[in-house]
C-alpha cells in the first residue's frame, strides 16, 4: 500500500478527490490533505508520502516551487500534477522534479481512479526495479580504469601532471566531455544492514545504488568489501545543488523499499583524479561514525568538523537565521553553504540541539519580529511582510495565524482595544 497526499485549493474537487475516489481498492493510503501548498510541503516533510496529488496552481508556493522543495525534504516522493490545459508547459518545466503523472483539468473522479492505478503500476515496476532490475552495460573500460585509481594507496595525491594524464583517459574513454567541465570528484560508499545488524549488502546492490545516481550526475560502482562503492563525478554546480537530494533518495529508497537501514559515507570533493584513493579511504572513514547505529549518512567533512561542536554549528546556524530571516531565499541549503557543511547533517544537528526542524526555527523568528512590529509600529501588514521575508502578503497571514492562532489585523486590534 503506498501513501498519498491531496493538495488542492479548490475546496470542492479537493472533497469530492477525498471522499469518492476509493483509495484502499487501488493500492493507495490516503494520508494527508491540503489546501495550499504551504500546507502540502509540511505534510510532505512530517508525512514522508510516496505520492502527492496537487493541483498546479497552489496558493502561496507553486507548484513548480512546491515540487522543487518536496524534492530538498523528501526526494523520493513522487509527483502527480493536476493541470489546466494553460498550464500544461509550464508544468513541463518540472520535469526534474520526479513528476510521475500530468492530469489535465478538467478530469473526473474516474478518470483520475484510472491514473492512479497506472501511477501505482509504475511505482511498482520502479520498486521492482530498485531491487531486482539488470544493470546496464558494465562498461568494462571505465570500471578497470577507476578501479585502479580507487584502490592504489601507493599513488601520488594532487599531481597535476598525472591529473591532466587521467582527464584526457576519462574523455577518451567517453565519460565526460571535456567542455563541460570542469569536472570535481569524490567517493560515496553505501552499506545496507539487516534489523539484527548484520552486513546484508551484496554485488546485486550495485543497480539499486546506481539507480539513483544515475539521475544526477555521471558514476561507477563496485562492490568492495561488503560495501556498494560509487566515485561521483560532477560540475561544482552538480555537486552543491544534486549530491545531498542523492545521498538523501538512496537512504529513504533503501529504507522504504527494501525495509532496510543504511550507512552511507562521503568523501570530500576533489578537484582531481589522484586523489580518488584518498577520498575512498575517506568515506569509508565516514562510515565508521555510525557507530552502533548502523543507519545515517556521513559526510567526511561534517564528522571531522563537527566532531564535538555540534552545539556551535546549531548556534552558528540559528544566528544565521536571526540576522537573515529578512531574506525570502534563506534555507536550509543556503545556510548549508554558508557553514560548509552538507544540508542532511545541519538539518540533524539543528533537530538533535533545538528539538525543531530550520522550517519551525526560521517561521518563529519572523513571526516573532512581525508581532513585534505590529504591536509597535504603523507599519501596513503588506510592509511587514515584506520585512519579514514573505513575498507574498496571504501567505504571510496565513503562516501569522497558523503559528499564533489569531490573524495580524485581530493581533494589531487587540493592542489597540487593550490601549
Amino acid at each position: 500500500m503506498y501513501t498519498i497526499i491531496v493538495a488542492d485549493d479548490e475546496e470542492e474537487l479537493r472533497l469530492a478527490l477525498v471522499d469518492t475516489i476509493d483509495w484502499e481498492g487501488i493500492g493507495f493510503s490516503l494520508v494527508g490533505v491540503a489546501e495550499n501548498g504551504a500546507e502540502a510541503l509540511e505534510q510532505v516533510e512530517k508525512l514522508k508520502p510516496d505520492v502527492l496529488l496537487t493541483d498546479i496552481q497552489m496558493p502561496f508556493v507553486s507548484g513548480i516551487e512546491l515540487a522543487r522543495q518536496v524534492r530538498e525534504v523528501h526526494p523520493s516522493t513522487q509527483i502527480a500534477f493536476l493541470s489546466g490545459h494553460d498550464d500544461f508547459s509550464y508544468a513541463q518545466q518540472a520535469i526534474q522534479y520526479n513528476i510521475i503523472s500530468y492530469m489535465l483539468k478538467p478530469i473526473s473522479a474516474a478518470e483520475i481512479t484510472v491514473e492512479l492505478s497506472r501511477i501505482k503500476d509504475k511505482i511498482d515496476e520502479q520498486f521492482l526495479f530498485f531491487t531486482t532490475g539488470s544493470l546496464a552495460p558494465r562498461q568494462e573500460n571505465a570500471m578497470s580504469f577507476f578501479m585502479t585509481m580507487l584502490l592504489d594507496e601507493f599513488q601520488q595525491e594532487n599531481d597535476p601532471v598525472r591529473d591532466a594524464e587521467l582527464f584526457e583517459k576519462l574523455v577518451e574513454i567517453d565519460m565526460v566531455k571535456s567542455e563541460e567541465g570542469p569536472f570535481y570528484y569524490t567517493v560515496l560508499t553505501v552499506s545496507i544492514f539487516n534489523d539484527n545488524g548484520e552486513n546484508e549488502t551484496k554485488e546485486e546492490n550495485i543497480n539499486a545504488v546506481r539507480s539513483v545516481l544515475d539521475k544526477y550526475f555521471k558514476s561507477v560502482s563496485f562492490y568492495i568489501n561488503g560495501r556498494i562503492t560509487s566515485i561521483l563525478i560532477f560540475t561544482k554546480r552538480g555537486y552543491e545543488k544534486y549530491l545531498h537530494i542523492a545521498v538523501e533518495e538512496i537512504y529513504e529508497k533503501v529504507k522504504r523499499i527494501m525495509g532496510r537501514e543504511s550507512v552511507i559515507g562521503i568523501g570530500r570533493l576533489e578537484t582531481g583524479l589522484s586523489n580518488i584513493h584518498k577520498a575512498y579511504v575517506e568515506s569509508v572513514k565516514a562510515m565508521d561514525y555510525s557507530s552502533e547505529q548502523k543507519r545515517g549518512i556521513f559526510f567526511i567533512a561534517d564528522m571531522e568538523q563537527g566532531r564535538n561542536s555540534g552545539e556551535m554549528i546549531s548556534q552558528k546556524a540559528l544566528e544565521i537565521i536571526n540576522t537573515n530571516y529578512m531574506n525570502p531565499d534563506i534555507s536550509l541549503v543556503s545556510i548549508s553553504s554558508e557553514i560548509a557543511i552538507s544540508p542532511n547533517y545541519l538539518s540533524a544537528i539543528i533537530k538533535k540541539f533545538t528539538g525543531c526542524t530550520f522550517i519551525d526555527l526560521l517561521t518563529k523568528k519572523r513571526i516573532e519580529v512581525a508581532t513585534d512590529l505590529l504591536l509597535h509600529t504603523n507599519y501596513k501588514i503588506r510592509e511587514i511582510a515584506d520585512q519579514c521575508g514573505y513575498s507574498d502578503q496571504h501567505y504571510f497571514s496565513y503562516c501569522f495565524k497558523k503559528t499564533t492562532g489569531v490573524s495580524p489585523n485581530t493581533c494589531r486590534r487587540g493592542t489597540t482595544e487593550e490601549a
